[in-house]
């Protein structure tokens, strides 16, 4: 398997900037092996990388892009269980905000607060959570075991919204 290591140093500050490259780095599902940062390699996270090249050597800071495989097989392996730990992490929070989720349409029908307000809230919890999920997934390199179970999730938010949106119409037009 072909992959992207990536170097970096930066000056301690301003700290803004190490917060910086590290949310970067982490959008693009890198992880972070013996201080040097790994993913698959894609001609995309080439060119997202130079681009945080450019904002490294901004910040007076430096940083290396190689590209190459792993010669030894139980190395690569521990990179693959590292991203395949990086993905399931943020698929177990997708899955724990669809609980919350399912949890707040429970807690409206309870209180019978069948209002448009909470029809258009729920909406736009609804859409946040699927493009979440969405980032995650376009993170996911490996198909990390918790993939499917956060799709599921995101699919029964979808069909509790739907019978939730549905009841507040009947109630409003009734």
């Amino acid at each position: 398997m072909k992959w992207i290591f990536f170097s970096y140093s930066l000056p301690a500050n301003p700290s803004k900037a190490r917060v910086y490259v590290w949310r970067q780095l982490k959008k693009m599902g890198a992880v972070n092996l013996q201080n040097v940062w790994v993913i698959p390699y894609a001609a995309e996270r080439i060119r997202e990388l130079e681009k945080l090249t450019e904002a490294i050597e901004k910040y007076a800071g430096s940083a290396l892009v190689t590209v190459g495989t792993i010669p030894f097989k139980h190395q690569e392996q521990k990179v693959l269980e590292a991203l395949t730990a990086s993905r399931d992490e943020e698929y177990v929070e997708v899955i724990e905000q669809c609980e919350a989720f399912f949890k707040e349409i429970e807690f409206e029908i309870g209180r019978e607060n069948f209002i448009f307000a909470e029809v258009e809230e729920n909406e736009e919890e609804l859409e946040k959570l699927k493009r979440w999920c969405q980032k995650v997934e376009r993170r996911d390199t490996v198909k990390a075991p918790l993939r499917k179970e956060a799709l599921k999730k995101i699919k029964q938010c979808e069909k509790i919204f739907n019978d939730f949106a549905k009841r507040v119409y009947d109630h409003q037009n009734a």
